[in-house]
């Protein structure tokens, strides 16, 4: 190297800006310590209607801040809010951080479709909701939704409507020997008991189309103004609700009304999830040779579920058509 260049050092270079300007870049991101906590309730098309310090009525439009990525952000998420909190019609604020889920319920289409969808975060329980006539129960349905509500952390709670339709005894044989609350329900009675459950927590409904869970959500807010389902000739109703909405009770807590589903797609859960979700069936496994699958005869012969009778019987006969219908899918 010559004298002349040993006279130069990184300070006379001078440095030509890119395209995107001379502002130097950087990795560094704001760490929002400012950032206003505030519950998602409604999400439609890129933007999510929050409520701040719980207040139903304190309620900002925000936008996903771009440090973010594509996070996932649904009905149910505590997050961190900046920008203008006002509330204001035309205000928007972003959303900056979203905490740890203390639990969340997931589903896929069905059981081939590898994309998960998380219907709503942070629940602490799930009421499933099942009519005992027109339509009549789906109990594979209802299997469906207690082992992604166990895999996901919440709490399960069968809520059977239309009563006075039908008689509840059979369906609640089949679930007796489970640590299950049950709830039923008729147009014509007080749902008192009903609020009673769902005072002050966060709650979610799922359900099959025409199982009156909108009309339940109607009587516990009435203010909702959620539209009701015509049940059809064939037992299948129409899509009511299009997304996930919470919706603040009368007494304090929130209730997540969720669209009525067709099918309850797990392919995100594990053999061990869909058994430990029937207690009984998971403590009588315990009997299996190593490797059995609980699928039985021919695949596992000395399946224990094959010793079980009455309604244990009949949830060993749904588990192993939720098995085999997983490892189809698998």
């Amino acid at each position: 190297m010559s004298r002349e260049a040993d006279r130069f050092d990184e300070s006379d270079v001078r440095v030509r800006a890119g395209r995107g300007g001379s502002r130097a870049r950087t990795k560094r991101r704001p760490d929002h310590t400012d950032a206003v906590t505030g519950m998602v309730v409604t999400v439609d098309r890129g933007r999510w209607t929050c409520v701040l310090h719980g207040d139903p009525a304190h309620r900002v439009t925000a936008m996903r801040a771009r440090e973010l990525g594509r996070t996932p952000v649904v009905v149910g998420d505590r997050v961190g809010l900046v920008g203008d909190l006002s509330g204001a019609t035309d205000a928007l604020a972003r959303i900056v951080r979203v905490t740890e889920r203390s639990s969340v319920l997931r589903r896929t289409a069905d059981d081939t479709d590898p994309y998960e969808r998380v219907v709503v975060a942070n629940a602490e329980q799930l009421l499933v909701v099942a009519s005992l006539a027109d339509p009549p129960p789906r109990t594979g349905l209802i299997d469906r939704c207690l082992v992604a509500a166990y895999a996901g952390g919440l709490k399960p709670v069968l809520c059977l409507t239309k009563r006075d339709l039908a008689a509840p005894d059979r369906l609640l044989e089949r679930y007796a020997a489970l640590d299950l609350p049950v709830l039923l329900t008729q147009p014509d009675t007080p749902a008192e008991v009903l609020r009673q459950r769902l005072a002050g927590r966060l709650s979610a409904l799922v359900g099959h189309s025409g199982v009156g869970k909108s009309t339940l959500v109607n009587r516990l807010v009435p203010d909702a103004a959620r539209a009701t389902a015509e049940v059809s000739a064939v037992g299948k109703g129409r899509h009511t609700s299009s997304s996930a909405v919470a919706l603040p009770l009368p007494g304090g807590g929130w209730v997540v009304d969720t669209p009525g589903i067709r099918s309850f797609g797990l392919a995100h859960v594990s053999t061990d999830d869909v058994v430990s979700a029937f207690g009984d069936l998971a403590e009588a496994i315990g009997d299996c040779p190593r490797g059995c699958r609980h699928l039985g005869p021919p695949a596992d012969p000395e399946c224990a579920l094959d010793e079980l009778a009455g309604a244990p019987h009949l949830r060993a006969l749904s588990v192993r058509a939720l098995l085999s219908a997983l490892s189809e899918a698998g």
